[in-house]
């Protein structure tokens, strides 16, 4: 069986649920998530494969 996860999807989901738990970690959780899109962006890996 193959499972392919994408990276921002997963980052998204897990950021929203955090943010619904503790609202005021919301602008850290911006904060990583762009910083994070940023160095993917950079480095070119834009997904996560598990197998």
């Amino acid at each position: 069986m193959n499972i392919s996860l994408s990276i921002g999807p997963v980052i998204a989901l897990i950021a929203g649920i955090l943010i619904l738990i503790v609202p005021r970690l919301l602008n850290y959780i911006v904060a990583f998530y762009l910083i994070l899109i940023g160095l993917v962006g950079l480095f070119g890996t834009g997904s996560l494969h598990l197998h």
